[in-house]
């Protein structure tokens, strides 16, 4: 069978953009372990916020969801969080779920209060806003409009 020139470079040329995509993509991906200190949220929804999602306040990354867990005194959802040590969280701080889009990931949003008192490691987020939907917020417009 003859090779024909043209499909050897095509294909190399394939390749080569192949590659550049996988380390473009490599590149943009923030893999770096937060060291930090650890609190937790209590929510009554997640909707699907996984381990290794983003914390972030004002859309900044400054730490990562370690553990989710089914608390089974209420059947709510507790939620770890690792904090960058450098960022001192003050006690009044609210933190809530967020969609990146419409169909895109889940993080944590925290927004930081006025507090002089700061959380430590292991202390426990008092004020947090559970997740919702795409479903829920639709029916909740209907519903309004509806009276």
């Amino acid at each position: 069978m003859k090779k024909n020139p043209i499909e050897t470079i095509l294909g190399f040329c394939v390749l080569i953009f192949a590659g550049a995509f996988l380390f473009m993509a490599a590149s943009r991906v923030d893999t770096k372990k937060i060291d930090g200190h650890t609190i937790s949220a209590n929510f009554s929804k997640i909707g699907g916020l996984e381990v290794g999602s983003d914390v972030r306040i004002s859309g900044i990354k400054v730490g990562t969801v370690i553990a989710t867990k089914l608390n089974k005194d209420d059947y709510s959802a507790d939620v770890y969080l690792n904090i960058d040590s450098s960022i001192r969280l003050p006690i009044d701080t609210v933190a809530s779920i967020a969609d990146v889009g419409i169909m895109g990931d889940k993080y944590v949003r925290l927004e930081p209060g006025k507090s002089q008192a700061v959380l430590n490691n292991g202390d426990k987020l008092n004020q947090t806003r559970n997740y919702k939907s795409l479903e829920d917020n639709v029916s909740e417009f209907i519903f309004l409009s509806m009276k």
